[in-house]
């Protein structure tokens, strides 16, 4: 075989992939590419494989800076082109060039665990940040103690979610922590005349501004108004009796954006907020919070469904009264999953009533269920950037994202025998005994095998197979059993199969059209339960080697499908991904 040439040339694979993968290259992935290069080299793989593992070991011995650093240094050009590829994926950001830093957000608030919904904006945020060397940034809004209460383990789990996602933001901020300052533009305002204390009744006020007509609040002087909001801060003004509102133009056609209300009266022995308690009793709304720190936190590009577009109306009639410039706004059109809750008062409700056991329940797409099930993060981003930007509302199925996990997956993960609904197969006959060499993976034979010796006692195995297949087959029929032989059924009943042994040539099976159907050798087995999608549980018995599967790892039932392991003792539990 050669050498440097060829040394050069899984290093350089190796150190790639390991910069992808965190620091850790995959020798499997590796060799794939390497031979998808070098054709020539296939009929040695296996001479092959000791070279790889080899090179691929050095490489994970490096430190990640150490790894990349060479790459830059030897083949920057495959760096260039990832990054290339990536941003051809998104259309261009708007006027990025017009900021020396690119700035995005993603403001959630923390009153729920985050679902597939949230994934456009974490994502598209994210990645556009990162394809400019910008900043992203992580915003808690979680100033309303009342109506959308923050629960304190949410904020935490938000966090835990967008570090599965990838999506790690450069700073953290908690709206509940910056009151004074939301207090100190309020009165900004209110001294420059272009917000006022509304202590009219609500029918009232929306009588007027339907009418557009001012209520008589709107055009006492700053000084009387600053005396309401000292009063709004001291307690003297109850919920309810006074609002402050920013000032706009009381003709625009949506009565919505006439005269929006910024901040309200909350009863905090009532409602205590979970971070602050009773400390502040007027608390800010979304648009006067939301719009203050965009600007505040020098955020350039608000990426954002379409339902806030009135929002922005809003906000830019306080950007004119402080001086400021609106950032760059995208507005993209709502995403839809057919069979899937994204509307977190529905979660919630669910939740609540015990129609669901927990946040991650398979039935939710929560980001908890997701990864419960074995969808990766990876699949959730294929998804996100295909949609993309779009303005129009698009409709998805589940089978949308569960094609993007099956291609990740299926190159990577580890298979196995499941018989779902077992029912014992007797085959006679067996001449001797006979060792199936099972591949963990077809592609991938340096992964190695599991080993099954059927042995017959007096010329009898027994076997499970699964009830499905079992109604598939019939008296007189051929069953290739998968890489072990083919078998003559002689007799179904309702809960066994007794068949003769045939031959052990797969060629033979081929020839007599045999279905393939998967087994476990009655002996080497252990219970198995999945939970699937529906929360339904799937019954059935794993082959012995699943005893080595360890908690959160992924693999395939063959015939059946991914799993995601939960946890391995006696038995085995899994939750299902797909097929």
């Amino acid at each position: 075989m050669e050498t440097a040439g060829l040394e050069e040339l899984i290093r350089k694979t190796a150190l790639l992939n390991a910069v992808r993968h965190e620091g850790k290259a995959q020798a499997g992935a590796v060799l794939g590419k390497v031979l998808a290069e070098r054709q020539d080299l296939k009929s040695r793989a296996k001479e092959l494989i000791l070279l790889v593992n080899k090179i691929v070991g050095e490489v994970n011995a490096l430190p990640a800076s150490e790894q990349k650093r060479i790459i830059e240094e030897k083949w920057p050009e495959l760096l260039q082109r990832e990054k290339t590829e990536e941003e051809k994926r998104l259309p261009p950001l708007p006027n990025a060039e017009k900021y020396p830093m690119v700035v995005t957000r993603f403001s959630p608030n923390p009153d729920c665990v985050l679902h597939l919904g949230s994934a456009r904006a974490i994502i598209l945020s994210h990645d556009y940040a990162r394809i400019h060397r910008g900043k992203f940034i992580l915003r808690f809004e979680d100033t309303d103690p009342k109506l959308k209460r923050p629960v304190p383990e949410f904020y935490d789990s938000i966090r835990e979610d967008l570090k599965w996602l990838e999506c790690k933001p450069d700073e953290e901020y908690i709206q509940s922590d910056r009151i004074p300052i939301y207090y100190e533009y309020a009165e900004k305002l209110l001294k420059d005349g272009n917000a006022y204390v509304c202590t009219c009744q609500p029918q009232a006020f929306r009588m007027r501004i339907l009418a557009q007509e001012p209520c008589p609040c709107r055009n006492l002087p700053p000084e009387e108004q600053l005396e309401r909001w000292s009063r709004m801060l001291n307690g003297e003004y109850k919920e309810g009796e006074a609002v402050l509102r920013v000032k706009t133009d009381l003709t625009h056609p949506n009565p919505a954006v006439r005269d929006w209300p910024a901040l309200r009266i909350i009863d905090t022995e009532k409602f205590p907020h979970p971070r602050t308690g009773s400390k502040y009793m007027v608390w800010p709304l979304y648009n006067f919070a939301c719009g203050l720190d965009d600007h505040l936190m020098g955020v350039t590009h608000i990426i954002r469904g379409k339902e806030h577009f009135t929002n922005m109306i809003r906000q830019e009639y306080m950007y004119r009264h402080l001086g400021w410039r609106y950032p760059e706004a995208i507005h993209y059109g709502r995403l839809k999953i057919k069979g899937a809750y994204l509307s977190k008062s529905k979660i919630v409700q669910g939740i609540r009533e015990g129609q669901y056991w927990s946040w991650d329940d398979p039935r939710l797409a929560t980001f908890a269920a997701l990864r419960k099930r074995g969808i990766t993060p990876a699949a959730i981003r294929k998804l996100i950037l295909d949609v993309g930007l779009k303005a129009a509302d698009v409709v998805l199925s589940w089978e949308n994202l569960y094609a993007y996990n099956r291609k990740i997956l299926d190159p990577h993960v580890t298979r196995y025998f499941f018989v779902k609904d077992p029912v014992q197969l007797s085959v006679s006959g067996i001449p001797k005994p006979i060792t199936a060499r099972i591949r963990l993976h077809p592609e991938h034979p340096e992964w190695g095998f599991r080993e099954y010796t059927v042995t017959p006692e007096e010329g009898k195995v027994l076997l499970w197979i699964s009830r499905a297949d079992m109604e598939a087959i019939s008296a007189g029929k051929t069953v290739r059993l998968m890489e072990l032989f083919n078998v003559k059924v002689e007799k179904v009943e309702v809960y066994a199969v007794e068949a003769k042994f045939l031959s052990e040539s797969y060629q033979e099976a081929r020839e007599l059209g045999a279905p393939l159907i998967h087994w476990v050798i009655v002996g080497a087995d252990m219970p198995c339960k999945i939970i699937m999608p529906n929360a339904a549980v799937a019954e059935g018995i794993a082959e012995a080697a699943c005893k080595r599967l360890k908690p959160d790892m992924i693999v395939q039932f063959e015939r059946f499908g991914f799993v995601r392991i939960e946890k391995v003792n006696a038995g085995l539990t899994a939750y299902y991904a797909h097929k």
